[in-house]
């Protein structure tokens, strides 16, 4: 199996095929979740188990896009609680999970197909808040996300987003799942680049996304180069499905205003 020369094009195929496949972050909350939501009680998340923290969000009635956020979970439960949301991802599967769930609960939900690096559909200035639940690993420069999120950005806006740590892609998760916790990778990660072949055609083989780990200085110093201020993060892990969770927890989510 040769190696795709289009990221973009074959992780689209490939959270399509995930969608089919029921990955649990395709599959829509049911409608107690949005039934709590439209009474004011909501809890989301940009990494897998910890909840955002209620005074991260910006006040119900303004305009959020929910950025590679596709999937019918974080969206659909943000328009029950009040606010204007435009769903962009790039994958048509996971907006059409956003679309049912929008017309089953009367929702009103906009949804775009596209690439999270390229946010040039949308005008300056036009959302108040960017909610971009981990999904920059699935492109291989995070600092053109981060740019184009503080151009669509009001100022004053709002961005929250989560992350994998960088340390994680260092280990063979095969390995990992076998109790063997042996540094193989260097960072800034790539599947295409430091995957043998071999190990990525089991991947492939299994529709599984292409990944990018990047560099903190990429994601943090990637905000601030681009007009984003840091205001808070909090660290979060696989909630005990990952033996990794031992050692140190995966992800980071942060909130950052536009300057």
């Amino acid at each position: 199996m040769s190696r795709p020369t289009n990221y973009l094009e074959y992780n689209r195929s490939a959270w399509n095929h995930q969608v089919k496949s029921g990955n649990q972050w395709t599959l829509p909350f049911g409608d107690e979740v949005i039934e709590r939501a439209r009474n004011g009680e909501f809890n989301i998340v940009l990494t897998p188990t910890k909840a955002v923290p209620q005074h991260w969000f910006t006040p119900k009635g303004t305009r959020l896009l929910g950025l590679a956020s596709g999937g019918g979970q974080q969206c659909p439960v943000l328009a029950a609680a009040g606010y204007d949301v435009t769903v962009f991802d790039n994958s048509i599967e996971q907006l059409k999970q956003d679309q049912s769930m929008a017309e089953k609960h009367q929702l009103n939900i906009k949804t775009m197909q596209g690439d999270m690096a390229d946010l040039s559909a949308f005008a300056d200035a036009s959302f108040d808040m960017v909610f971009n639940p981990c999904s920059t690993g699935f492109v291989p420069n995070v600092r053109e996300v981060y740019s184009e999120v503080a151009r669509v950005l009001k100022k004053g806006g709002v961005f929250m987003t989560g992350f994998t740590k960088p340390v994680y892609y260092l280990f063979d998760i095969k390995l990992v799942e076998e109790g063997v916790f042996t540094l193989k990778y260097k960072s800034p990660y790539s599947d295409l680049e430091s995957l043998s072949d071999e190990e990525l055609n089991t991947f492939l083989s299994q529709n599984e996304p292409i990944v990018f780990g990047h560099s903190l200085e990429a994601h943090i110093n990637g905000q601030l180069e681009a007009g984003l201020q840091l205001t808070e993060l909090f660290e979060d892990d696989w909630g005990g499905t990952n033996p990794i969770d031992q050692y140190f927890p995966s992800f980071v989510a942060t909130r950052a205003i536009k300057i």
